[in-house]
C-alpha cells in the first residue's frame, strides 16, 4: 500500500489538492495546489450550481487526480464544502466529478468541516495553548474553541466572501458607507460567535484563502508563498488598513497588487469584512495566519501520527 495519500477540498470559491507522505512522526506535503473555480458563484441566489462553474471546477478535479496519481497517491479523499452544500443540483456536480476525474466527492457538513479544520490547526499551533480557529471560506464560515485535539465548541455560519460579496457589493471602489454596511452585514450574520467564549489565553488561528491572501498582501510579498505566511501574526489594526486600502480601489487595481490572486480581487474585501467582525466579536486583536485547513485535517485523519488515534 502506498505511503502517499492525496486530498482534496472543493469549496465554493476554491479547490485545494495536498498530496503528502508520512515521514516518521510528520506528514511531508509534496504539492500543493490551488485553483480559483468559485463553484458557488449565484447558489446564494438561485439554489443551483451554475453549469460553467461545474465543467471549471470538474476539470480542475481531474487534472489534480492525474497529479496525485502521477505521484504515486494511493487513494484520493475529496469533500465538498458550502456551495455542494446548498445547491439542489449537486447531483449533476457528483455526476460529473465521477465520470471525468474518477473521484467521489463526499459532502462534509459544517460542524465537520470545523472539527477537519480545528485538527489541523491543533497540530500546528495548540500543543501548548487553547485555540480559536476562524475558516473564512467562499459561502460558510467556520468558528471554533477548544483547549485539546478536539473542539470544545463550534459554529457554522452561511457567511463567506463570495456569499457577502454577492448581497451586499455593487460597486468597486466600495464608499465608505458601504464599507461601514458591508461589515455590519458580516457582523449581523456573524453573531453566534459571540457566544463561542474562548478560554483565558487561547491563540486565534485564521485559516484559507482569505486570510493567507490578505497576509501576503499586508506583508508586500509578491506572490503567495506558503513557507513565509504559515505562522505569520496579523494585528486587527493593520487587518483593518489592509481592508480599507483593497476597498478604496477598482477591482483591476486590487488584482494588480503584489501578492494578490486576481480571481480573488472582487471578494476579498468581503472577506476581510468577515475576518475584522469575527476578530470583534470573540475579543481577539491579533490573528496567526495557517495555510493548512481541511485537506490537511483529512490526511491528518488518514495517516494519523505515531501515538495519535486515526
Amino acid at each position: 500500500m502506498s505511503s502517499r495519500l492525496a486530498a482534496i477540498d472543493v469549496g465554493s470559491n476554491t479547490v485545494l489538492l495536498l498530496v503528502a507522505e508520512r515521514r516518521g512522526g510528520a506528514l511531508v506535503p509534496l504539492l500543493e495546489r490551488a485553483e480559483i473555480t468559485r463553484l458557488g458563484r449565484g447558489v446564494d441566489a438561485t439554489g443551483a450550481l451554475a453549469p460553467e462553474a461545474i465543467r471549471e471546477t470538474v476539470a480542475v478535479l481531474a487534472d489534480f487526480a492525474r497529479a496525485a496519481r502521477g505521484l504515486g497517491a494511493g487513494a484520493i479523499a475529496c469533500v465538498a464544502t458550502s456551495a455542494a452544500r446548498d445547491a439542489r443540483n449537486g447531483a449533476d456536480f457528483f455526476s460529473a466529478a465521477r465520470r471525468e476525474a474518477g473521484l467521489e466527492p463526499v459532502v462534509i457538513s459544517g460542524d465537520e468541516e470545523a472539527r477537519l479544520v480545528y485538527g489541523a490547526a491543533h497540530r500546528e499551533f495548540g500543543a501548548a495553548r487553547p485555540l480559536a480557529v476562524l475558516d473564512v471560506g467562499g459561502g460558510s464560515t467556520e468558528f471554533i474553541v477548544g483547549e485539546g485535539a478536539a473542539p470544545r465548541a463550534r459554529v457554522s455560519l452561511q457567511v463567506g466572501a463570495v456569499r457577502l460579496t454577492e448581497r451586499h457589493v455593487r460597486a468597486a471602489p466600495l464608499p465608505a458607507g458601504d464599507l461601514t454596511a458591508l461589515r455590519a452585514a458580516a457582523a449581523a450574520a456573524l453573531a453566534p460567535v459571540a457566544a463561542l467564549t474562548p478560554a483565558p489565553g487561547a491563540l486565534l488561528v485564521g485559516v484559507a484563502g482569505t486570510v493567507t491572501t490578505l497576509a501576503t498582501v499586508a506583508r508586500g510579498l509578491p506572490r503567495h508563498d506558503p513557507r513565509r505566511v504559515h505562522g505569520e501574526v496579523l494585528a486587527r489594526a493593520e487587518l483593518e488598513a489592509v481592508v480599507a486600502r483593497l476597498a478604496a480601489l477598482s477591482v483591476p487595481a486590487r488584482a494588480a497588487l503584489p501578492g494578490m490572486e486576481p480571481k480573488r480581487a472582487d471578494v476579498i474585501v468581503a472577506g476581510g469584512a468577515v475576518v475584522l467582525e469575527a476578530m470583534r466579536l470573540s475579543g481577539f486583536d491579533r490573528l496567526t495566519v495557517s495555510d493548512r485547513g481541511v485537506r490537511w485535517g483529512l490526511l491528518h485523519d488518514a495517516a494519523p501520527s505515531p501515538g495519535r488515534p486515526g
